[in-house]
């Protein structure tokens, strides 16, 4: 019991940024699975989301701000899959991920253009940035929050995905792309659908991530970007529940350690836990094996 109240505030934390992560993660293994693209640019839109709360909530009341980041959040996925993507469709895989790299830096060197690199203090939101006391840990509303949230959005995304008619368009595109064109789904449609979703659960990452670390700077979506893409491999990429699970795993055990007084290896616990799942089971954890007939 004494180990669990020493660790009780490293162990919320994980469980909250493990939520975070699983949020970024989702629109990784979603565009994975439909479109066999890792989509490198979705940690920047993660951080452009930070940086569009902080300059909105600068000139408007935070309520209309947060709905606002939102949608241009979603529309920026959009656009990207629209400009940087949809012209290479039929282009060579590399084609494709050498361009979700320049977009990525494209939105990098934007920000830093824009910012001048400084660093930009978060908006307090109200009620979630509020104190809470759980057990013998003191931490903030977000941390009860966020697994709870993550939760109910999860579960309404597979509930999406199962029983409604786009979400059969994105299992059966993701199965087998080409069998589904000439069964006349609309492909763009669902390709956008997917960024657009993506997007939304990055925007709503970024409000719970930043109201608990509370800098954005330029290079704020790169760590948790690849820390949600290690979720998304760990947990199966393509698997929505592996990525979830993936996530919440790593947020847990980074915090853990981080606890342990080990905090300068807790990145470097990630990408070791990406080298040995890749090494031991290169599907993941929930991760389907497919054969490509030739």
């Amino acid at each position: 019991m004494d180990i669990i109240h020493a660790n009780l505030p490293y162990l919320l934390a994980g469980i909250s940024v493990g939520g975070q992560y699983a949020l970024i993660a989702i629109g990784y293994t979603m565009v994975y699975g439909i479109l066999r693209l890792i989509n490198f640019a979705h940690g920047d839109i993660f951080m452009i989301a930070g940086f569009m709360m902080v300059y909105l909530t600068a000139t408007m009341p935070i309520y209309f701000s947060i709905p606002l980041v939102i949608i241009i959040t979603v529309f920026l996925g959009f656009a990207v899959e629209r400009v940087a993507y949809k012209p290479l469709r039929s282009a060579p895989r590399m084609s494709i991920m050498i361009s979700a790299i320049g977009v990525s830096y494209l939105f990098q060197n934007c920000a830093w253009y824009i910012t001048s690199g400084l660093a930009k203090q978060y908006p307090k939101i109200p009620w979630i940035s509020d104190s809470v006391v759980v057990g013998t840990a003191t931490t903030k509303m977000v941390t009860i929050v966020t697994p709870i949230l993550t939760i109910v959005l999860v579960v309404a995304l597979v509930l999406i995905i199962k029983h409604t008619k786009i979400g059969m368009a994105m299992r059966a595109v993701s199965r087998d792309f080409e069998t589904s064109q000439l069964m006349g789904i609309k492909i763009n449609a669902v390709i956008s659908t997917t960024f657009i979703i993506g997007s939304l659960l990055a925007a709503i990452g970024s409000l719970l991530y930043f109201s608990n670390y509370t800098t954005v700077t330029p290079t704020s979506g790169s760590m948790p970007g690849l820390k949600a893409f290690v979720a998304a491999v760990f947990g199966g990429i393509g698997s929505i529940p592996g990525a979830v699970v993936g996530a919440f795993i790593i947020g847990i055990c980074e915090n853990i350690i981080k606890g342990a007084g080990l905090t300068t290896f807790s990145d470097a616990f990630t990408f070791a836990l990406l080298i040995i799942i890749l090494v031991a089971k290169p599907t993941g954890l929930f991760g389907e094996k497919f054969t490509d007939k030739v």
